[in-house]
């Protein structure tokens, strides 16, 4: 509510003084009383003695208590310092919340009698309408909610001041122990008329005949003081409000506690000065997350298992309820892209989100309501606490606790061009889709130059995890620092358009090529889709072919060209580490499919132009084909044979026994396999090195190639289900690939692979590739 206190050791105070004059000054002369009162001795009387005494009881003694704290905090902001002392004034202010509690307690009856005499007496309706100009209230409402709920607001805000003063005061000044003691005073007091008034400011008019209506609300992570935190923030037709779920108490109601919220007409989305520091997000590392996922995953698989041995509700009721705590607490850690929302009185607030869709939803949703909202300060404050409102009472997540819903496998998508933009400049596109309840970044195009028809024409391959939607987002290229936008701190590029597309399993499933036109804000893209399943997708082919080097085996290219690691993959590496190693998300972003298609056709026919169609191509295609060439060898790089022998030996809970069997099992590949692992992991590592700027930790790449290197052929990929535990493939899928990548980063994160003997110590140390 109000603006934050000068900071006492920074020797401010007239910042200060200003709120806290502002904060008494506010309750100023009962107005539309005096012209009543002198009306009521006449012979045309608006209201009787007994109206006026009701609707306005304690009014004029809480106007003397507020004139009073008022005339004294004055001549002491006049001449502030580090030592002047305001507490006791705030101390006898609380001490007089008594006078409130009799307003409280007439507050139904006053309520009733306004809106009475409204209904029956055009003229005190006039009035109350014309002493609402005059005061500039905060809500153009009738006089009987607005204005006679403004003193159950004034110990809000003055709660909201105390809180402010107290975080500026250091415990040793002598004002700090009278301010905790008003503080806790007034914050009784709120807790204690909270229930009896809240049931009436529900239903508080926002403007003649216009009820306050719920617009939009969602799940978000707030930054306070560098922890998240899970909100649940709402916009209503007149204000941003953001809540926190109280834990619920047996037999009450679910209730919310307000952390704060912002009238629409004080909103504005931060743009930061290049002075102003950007409050640091903290990041979970993404073996957390991975933790995360792989238990909820587990969770789910240990429901389905539960309701297929038909056993009773209560242990899968308290499955979904572990379901529910890890998926919030996902939820909780995962995003990572500010929005940040600023009160113009001075306090901003930021969130994190992870999606940039949601991000620009949230803030075209409240610049529309702000036009609709004209009237000054257009909100009625909610106090510290809200009933749980009927359309509110959800899970953050609305998953089901199985893997059925959504789809797993990959998605082909042709950008194919758009329409509908008014003048040329620099455009393109991102694809996101969303996997455990959350939207990623999942593509890229490239940027198509001074253009209103952009023919991008380019096909991604995303891969799904129980996904249900895929967005597309266009942009504009700013090269031009002036055009650039900062509304969260960072410059970005304009934001043209935004649309999604609904992935129907049932529309998907004949694995034709689909076409679709996405409208967005007047601009037209058109897409072609193609879904895969991953029991289709994933399939390692058995090698039919000696020629080429695609779907062939390792040992049969290696022996071929009398090389230790293949041509292909010594000639990706070196392009990337040339000018890929810089690239944001490289071998996470998807490549163009056309582009790696040609790559893997030239490398096929051993074509002697490859690295000059290398060095024209998006790096992207070049991680791509490199990705491609490992998915579809015949067999893993870790061999079928060994494959079951890795994922036992990961799940291994000592570290010395683990390291040992590890080892042990990597240098029993065969010797193609082992030295092109090492010279990948080699490559990874420097990769990871350059996290900083291409945002590709280990865990990353562990994630992008885990599956890639040691998913196994066909006929060793089913987990062998034991008879008390059947596992169907939905259950075992996300399990089976999260123990795909965890032995990855296993590898990626040793210091040093030694040899056991010397005949591989010389391979292994051998630079020659």
């Amino acid at each position: 509510g109000s603006a934050p206190a000068a900071p006492r050791e920074a020797g401010g105070g007239p910042e200060w003084g200003q709120q806290g004059l502002t904060a008494a000054h506010a309750a100023s002369a009962p107005q539309p009383m005096k012209p009543l009162k002198a009306a009521a001795t006449t012979s045309q009387p608006v209201l009787t003695g007994q109206q006026i005494e009701t609707i306005f009881f304690k009014v004029p003694e809480l106007y003397d208590i507020h004139k009073e704290f008022y005339d004294g905090l004055g001549p002491r902001v006049e001449c502030w310092s580090q030592q002047q002392r305001v507490g006791d004034l705030f101390q006898k202010l609380a001490s007089q919340l008594g006078v409130y509690r009799a307003f409280v307690d007439n507050y139904e009856a006053a309520i009733e009698m306004a809106d009475k005499c409204c209904q029956a007496n055009a003229q005190f309706a006039e009035i109350s309408e014309v002493g609402e100009a005059k005061l500039t209230i905060l809500t153009p409402s009738p006089l009987s909610s607005a204005l006679l709920y403004k003193p159950v607001d004034r110990v809000t805000r003055s709660t909201l001041v105390l809180h402010d003063l107290l975080k500026h005061t250091p415990p040793s000044h002598p004002d700090h122990p009278l301010l905790q003691d008003a503080l806790r005073i007034s914050q009784n007091f709120l807790s204690s008329i909270n229930e009896e008034i809240t049931p009436r400011r529900q239903s508080m008019t926002v403007k003649k005949g216009e009820h306050r209506q719920l617009l939009k609300d969602s799940f978000m992570v707030e930054l306070v003081e560098g922890a998240r935190k899970l909100r649940h923030v709402f916009l209503f037709t007149d204000l941003f409000l953001c809540a926190k779920l109280k834990k619920q108490v047996a037999g009450k109601n679910q209730q919310y506690d307000c952390k704060w919220y912002i009238p629409l007409t004080d909103l504005s989305f931060q743009t930061l000065d290049e002075a102003e520091a950007v409050p640091t997000i903290p990041l979970v590392p993404d073996e957390e997350l991975d933790a995360m996922k792989m238990k909820i995953s587990q969770i789910k698989s240990d429901i389905q298992r539960e309701k297929r041995a038909h056993k009773g509700s209560r242990a899968i009721e308290r499955l979904r309820k572990k379901l529910s705590e890890q998926e919030s607490l996902l939820l909780l850690m995962s995003p990572s892209m500010a929005f940040r929302v600023h009160n113009r009185h001075g306090k901003s607030y930021t969130f994190l989100i992870s999606s940039d869709y949601e991000r620009a939803e949230w803030r075209e949703n409240v610049r529309e309501q702000q036009k609709k909202c004209k009237w000054p300060g257009c909100a009625p404050t909610p106090g510290p606490r809200i009933r749980l409102l009927p359309w509110s009472s959800r899970h953050p997540f609305s998953c089901p606790d199985d893997e059925s819903a959504g789809l797993y496998g990959f998605l082909n998508v042709i950008v194919h061009s758009a329409t509908g933009f008014k003048q040329s400049s620099n455009l393109y596109c991102t694809l996101e889709v969303d996997s455990f309840g959350y939207f990623v970044n999942k593509a890229k195009t490239r940027v198509y130059r001074d253009t209103t028809e952009p023919n991008w024409n380019e096909e991604f391959e995303i891969e799904l995890e129980g996904s249900q939607s895929l967005r597309i987002l266009c942009y504009e290229k700013c090269h031009n620092k002036a055009k650039l936008s900062k509304d969260d701190g960072e410059p970005s590029d304009r934001m043209m358009g935004k649309g999604q597309l609904q992935l129907d399993p049932q529309a998907l499933q004949d694995k034709d090529w689909q076409r679709a036109v996405i409208a967005m804000n007047g601009i037209e893209v058109k897409l072609s889709v193609k879904f895969t399943s991953r029991e289709f997708s994933l399939k390692r082919m058995p090698s039919r072919k000696q020629t080429g080097v695609f779907g062939v085996k390792i040992g049969v290219v290696t022996k071929r060209e009398r090389s230790k690691v293949p041509y292909i993959v010594r000639q990706c590496v070196e392009e990337i580490e040339r000018r890929g190693m810089e690239e944001v998300g490289i071998y996470r972003v998807s490549g163009v499919a056309t582009d790696i298609q040609a790559l893997k056709a030239a490398f096929d026919v051993n074509n002697k132009d490859v690295s000059v169609m290398m060095s024209e191509m998006d790096v992207n295609a070049i991680a791509g084909t490199l990705k491609l060439y490992f998915r579809e060898l015949p067999e893993p790089l870790f061999t079928d044979e060994l494959y079951p022998s890795f994922a036992e030996g990961i799940a291994l809970s000592d570290p010395v026994a683990k390291e040992s069997c590890m080892l042990n099992l990597l240098l029993s590949l065969p010797e193609p396999s082992l030295l092109t692992f090492l010279f990948l992991l080699d490559h990874l590592k420097r990769v990871a090195e350059k996290e900083t700027v291409n945002k590709m930790s280990l865990h990353n790449l562990a994630t992008v190639f885990g599956p890639t290197l040691l998913r196994p052929s066909e006929k060793e990929s089913k987990v062998p289900p034991t008879p008390s535990q059947p596992i169907t493939m939905a259950d075992s899928w996300s399990l089976e690939v999260m123990a795909q990548v965890q032995v990855l980063l296993y590898f990626l994160q040793l210091e040093t692979l030694p040899a056991p003997d010397t005949k591989r110590q010389s391979i292994l140390f051998s630079t020659e590739v």
